[in-house]
């Protein structure tokens, strides 16, 4: 039985020693058979100079260098592909995420489940980061129709037959919990405590990013922003049929005429903004479209160490 461990590198050059140290005292009391996959996804520090060092002293750390800032679920993608354990975690690289929680989470799997996810409890973040997770999770949630936990993240135990149906999906655009929830299998989510970040560093996800992300992701893995166009247009049209009833039945009781410049000024520019609104949308998904036609990797390796 082995297992492959994977965690994206960015900003964690204090931490990286530690990370493995952690990694390997868990896994070895499930296994001597594993890799751990250290995915360094253009860091501005030293992080990829650690790396180096790590997979040095040992063989059973691998290092990925991507050629540029992909971003995180695309670095996970990188290890993903590279990882040949029967399992798989992927856990982030700030030790937030306990890497001593790892042989749990498999003690859970042999319940029965394919995947496992580690649900965090009590989260050590700042108000402003929680708040921007669960504005996230609910508006990606409320785009994709799914139930998205904001105590979820990607500290998470896979199958890998698991792994291997979501690389047969073929998109572009990658964000695993969504992912996982479209391939399916048997899941389970174990509640774990969740540490706090001890190298200072702050998250480089501000609430802005996570919108963004959210938008982008929800167009990318569903059409229901197409729909609300559709039921927003329905509304717009009973509400001016209905404000046109009013206005005639108003001139039949009172005999007294509703000035129109006002109304139709206002009126236009609130149709020339739902407009641009509707064609801003269609062009995303179009946008979308080009760049999947395009077939371009989701993610550039600059170099290996121990692959």
């Amino acid at each position: 039985m082995k297992f492959s461990v994977i965690s994206p590198v960015y900003g964690a050059e204090k931490l990286l020693p530690e990370l493995v140290h952690e990694i390997e005292e868990a896994i070895s009391t499930i296994t001597d058979d594993y890799e751990i996959i250290l995915v360094e996804d253009h860091s501005p520090d030293n992080s990829w100079r650690i790396i180096e060092q790590l997979c040095s002293s040992n063989k059973k750390v691998k290092g990925i260098f991507l050629s540029k800032n992909f971003g995180q679920q695309y670095a996970i993608n990188a290890g993903l592909d590279a990882a040949s354990g029967d399992w798989i975690v992927t856990l982030d690289c700030d030790l937030q995420d306990t890497p001593s929680l790892i042989k749990s989470l498999y003690e859970k799997a042999k319940e029965g489940y394919d995947v496992v996810f580690a649900s965090r409890q009590n989260r050590q973040d700042t108000t402003i980061k929680k708040t921007g997770s669960v504005l996230f999770n609910r508006l990606l949630g409320f785009l994709t129709d799914t139930e998205q936990d904001e105590t979820i993240a990607n500290y998470v135990l896979y199958k890998k037959e698991v792994v291997k149906a979501m690389e047969s999906m073929g998109d572009y655009r990658r964000y695993y919990p969504l992912m996982n929830h479209w391939v399916g299998f048997n899941s389970t989510k174990l509640p774990i405590p969740h540490a706090e970040r001890t190298d200072g560093r702050k998250s480089s996800y501000t609430i802005a990013k996570r919108i963004k992300l959210a938008l982008e992701t929800a167009i990318a893995f569903s059409t229901k922003p197409l729909h609300l166009i559709v039921y927003f247009g329905m509304i717009l049209m009973f509400t001016s049929l209905f404000t046109g009833v009013v206005i005639a039945v108003h001139y039949i009781i009172t005999g007294i005429t509703v000035s129109g410049w006002f109304t139709l000024f206002v009126s236009l520019w609130f149709i020339a903004g739902v407009l641009t609104i509707i064609l801003g949308i269609i062009a995303v998904y179009i946008g979308d479209i080009y760049i999947e036609t395009k077939k371009r990797p989701s993610y550039i390796i600059r170099k290996t160490i121990n692959l």
